[in-house]
């Protein structure tokens, strides 16, 4: 892990998808993710489903600092909401979302990606 980041910032969203609109829901959060992970600044990003089957979803995304945080949201917005409109219109309400300091030592995100 690079020794110039002091603090990550873990970025944690609980949401569901909308009613009849929940396997396009999840399509778009993977690919929201998938486009993170290639983005220069974004250390890891996940998604996990709960276990009891009410349809919760858990989204965290780590990011080397707030700008590039705030590079790779704008361009989640700038190409994949410009390309299918957003995640509004199928969620099923509004999410829970935290942004968490963390220092890096407490993460194990180099086995993560093995």
């Amino acid at each position: 892990m690079d020794s110039e980041i002091n603090n990550v910032l873990v970025e944690t969203v609980v949401c569901a998808g909308a009613e009849g609109k929940e396997a396009r829901f999840l399509r778009m959060i993977e690919t929201r993710q998938a486009f993170k992970r290639r983005q220069k600044g974004c250390l890891a990003a996940w998604v996990g489903s709960s276990t009891d089957g009410i349809g919760l979803v858990l989204v965290q995304t780590v990011f080397s600092d707030r700008d590039s945080w705030k590079t790779i949201s704008e361009s989640v917005v700038n190409t994949l909401d410009a390309k299918d409109g957003g995640l509004e219109s199928v969620l099923a309400g509004p999410p829970l979302v935290g942004m968490f300091e963390i220092d890096p030592s407490k993460l194990n995100l180099d086995d993560a990606r093995e």
